[in-house]
């Protein structure tokens, strides 16, 4: 989740556990403390540029890290707050705000490693999109009312209008894994893999990625009231094979490593950018959800296969994507 979102939920929790002279303290406390889990971005180097990648949401949002990542917030905090709130009370609100980072994260698409180190698998539930307005600004109504009348009630109705909507998050994400499953057998096709996820901002319009005979099928799928949930069509791209299609690397060379490297993150979901040679894409994301171009990937020179990858973004959006965005959400 964006890191905003991720301190207001923190605040809302630690609020809700307040003492009512305690609400603004616990609230602030409880906003700092999950955003130290994402202290996980500042460990990258440009000399490896997918260190970052496999860094992030790593070992400081495992269910394990939350005592003492709640502990390192409250020592940092110890100083600015010793005169105001014993450290006990202040450890309190940091662990319930803590607590929350790994868990939110894990209902995102990203991928998080929650239960490292027993499990290097990375979850990822996809109920709600990396940024999602209503969500935030409901945490934000709820925190503000606490803070201003001293009372952690509202920061529980907080928390149980958060729940609400995650559990309607799921919801939302079945019906859609059944619409694009639907679509799928129209097509004759057998799944060997499927994925949906919300794309940015809602729960009505999603992105459906599935594997197919070679083949990565990408559609649109928004599911609205029971009668009005509709399949927009999008395209297809092979899938990607490191030996079929890149043959003359080596296992030992450091591009062949580095593309190892960066299927292990996008979960195998690799196809090549359509418009960029040498670039590898996660099919998973994509601006536009009926697109085959993705929002990051790895350009790799194949003259030099003992040198790094790079690591690059493609997040823009001509006017022509943004207006059939905005048909497939609202039409």
């Amino acid at each position: 989740m964006d890191i905003i979102t991720q301190g207001l939920l923190g605040a809302t929790a630690a609020q809700a556990g307040a003492k009512p002279n305690e609400a603004r303290l616990a609230s602030l406390i409880g906003f700092c403390a999950p955003m130290l889990a994402d202290a996980d971005t500042l460990l990258r180097t440009n000399e490896d540029p997918l260190l970052f990648l496999e860094n992030h949401r790593h070992f400081t949002h495992s269910l394990l890290f939350i005592p003492l990542g709640a502990l390192l917030a409250s020592l940092l905090l110890w100083p600015l707050l010793r005169t105001r709130l014993a450290f006990k009370r202040i450890y309190l609100y940091a662990l319930l705000g803590y607590t929350t980072a790994g868990f939110l994260d894990a209902c995102t698409s990203y991928g998080t490693h929650l239960f490292w180190p027993f499990s290097d698998e990375r979850t990822a539930w996809s109920i709600i999109s990396i940024f999602d307005p209503l969500f935030s600004l409901a945490l934000i109504a709820a925190i503000v009312v606490g803070v201003l009348k001293y009372q952690p009630r509202a920061a529980k109705i907080g928390l149980l209008f958060a729940a609400t909507y995650l559990s309607l998050g799921v919801v939302q994400h079945d019906r859609a894994e059944s619409l694009a499953q639907g679509q799928a057998e129209q097509r004759g096709h057998a799944i060997d893999r499927l994925i949906v996820k919300p794309t940015m901002g809602n729960l009505l319009l999603w992105r459906s990625v599935y594997q197919s005979d070679g083949s990565y099928y990408v559609d649109a799928v928004r599911v609205g009231l029971p009668n009005n949930s509709k399949v927009f069509e999008g395209t297809s791209v092979q899938t990607f094979d490191i030996n079929r299609d890149l043959p003359e690397l080596t296992e030992q060379t450091v591009v062949y490593r580095d593309i190892q490297r960066f299927e292990l993150f996008s979960d195998g979901f690799l196809a090549w950018h359509p418009e960029r040679p040498n670039v590898l894409g996660d099919v998973r994301y994509a601006m536009l959800p009926t697109s085959i171009r993705p929002i990051w990937g790895i350009e790799m020179n194949l003259d030099t296969p003992d040198k790094h990858v790079s690591f690059d973004t493609y997040r823009k959006m001509s006017d022509s994507e943004i207006k059939a965005f905005k048909a497939m959400l609202f039409d």
